[in-house]
């Protein structure tokens, strides 16, 4: 990581919706890692982001140092609903794994450059790949709740990204290819790990929207239209980060609802949550057995 002076709020509570360039990163990303380093000097080999709902996996934690959001430098307490806030080191199937309780979202005023500092950080602590996981909307009317759905692809329709303004060349490249951002092999060893557990996974397209609403009827249609099977708030700014500092990228969306207007009834957050709660578990089999098997 390049050594270069902290940026000026740096040490105290930043203002969340501050722009940070991805120049700024490589200073706040050290301060991060050096907060992290009073902790613990686990290196993580995997980094998991655990959405709405999700939070239990870290419950099968061994030895594990956690780290509210608010203990580190220019992260603000988590605000979501079924979101903990903690960063945990410690190990899972056997292998060192970072694990994020939650994450930053856009809707709750949060700057794209602060929502992907996760991201940033697990590969700075020295992991190769991320899991993103998250509680979605089912756009695929197959897509029952409780669908477990690897992402094949996503749809960044937030209007955002975490890499306008001067780039951070010692970060990544100045023009990030995304043709293959989420890694073929990892998802074949997704679906081969929900064999192993008994469970079957979808596979499709992830949209990402702004929110915190959530879609009309026509807007469900539309995302349909454009090719999208799933919808949610979060994980396409991640990423994209992520690839962009070169770690490998996989992600399961657990679908907890029908999208507007397949069965006329209101979408509402604890839907969400309830969802999570009851297909959590089957979820976290999953990663437990991708996580032991990975190579």
């Amino acid at each position: 990581m390049t050594d270069l002076p902290l940026p000026a709020g740096v040490g105290r509570r930043l203002d969340p919706s501050r722009p940070i360039p991805p120049a700024e990163q490589p200073a706040l990303i050290n301060a991060l890692m050096a907060a992290v380093r009073e902790r613990t000097d686990l290196v993580p080999e995997v980094g998991i982001v655990l959405g709405s709902g999700l939070g239990g996996l870290a419950d099968d934690l061994q030895d594990a140092v956690a780290i509210p959001f608010a203990d580190l430098p220019g992260w603000p307490a988590a605000t979501a609903p079924g979101h903990v806030g903690r960063l945990l080191l410690g190990v899972l199937g056997g292998r060192r794994v970072g694990l994020l309780q939650g994450r930053f979202h856009l809707y709750e005023g949060n700057a794209p450059g602060l929502v992907v500092q996760p991201v940033l950080l697990f590969h700075a602590l020295g992991a190769e790949t991320v899991v993103l996981t998250n509680a979605a909307g089912g756009v695929d009317p197959s897509f029952a709740p409780g669908t477990l759905m690897i992402i094949a692809d996503h749809l960044n329709l937030t209007g955002r990204t975490p890499l306008l303004g001067p780039n951070a060349d010692a970060l990544g490249p100045r023009f990030v290819d995304l043709t293959e951002v989420w890694d073929a092999a990892l998802r074949q060893r997704l679906r081969a790990a929900g064999e192993r557990e008994g469970i079957r996974l979808a596979e499709g397209v992830y949209a990402g929207l702004l929110g915190p609403s959530y879609e009309t009827p026509a807007e469900v249609r539309m995302l349909r239209t454009l090719g999208a099977d799933a919808v949610g708030m979060s994980t396409v700014l991640e990423a994209i980060a992520a690839r962009w500092v070169g770690l490998r990228v996989c992600g399961v969306s657990l679908i907890t609802n029908a999208g507007a207007g397949y069965t006329g009834q209101p979408l509402t957050h604890e839907e969400v949550l309830e969802a999570g709660a009851a297909a959590g578990p089957r979820l976290a089999r999953v990663l437990r057995r991708f996580i032991s098997e990975l190579g």
